[in-house]
């Protein structure tokens, strides 16, 4: 199994775009990309602690 590491935040977009999810789209707190009835949020503090 591979390991996880950090990501940029450009870089997980254009990911979740490749697999077929739009946005992303600001609402509430955070931002957020759809595919159907799915929704990913993107959390910025998670992005930001793993720098």
């Amino acid at each position: 199994m591979p390991t996880l590491r950090p990501i940029k935040r450009p870089d997980l977009i254009r990911y979740l775009r490749q697999l077929g999810f739009e946005g992303p789209y600001s609402g509430g707190k955070y931002q957020y990309m759809t595919k159907y009835d799915m929704t990913v949020r993107i959390l910025t503090n998670i992005l930001n602690v793993m720098k």
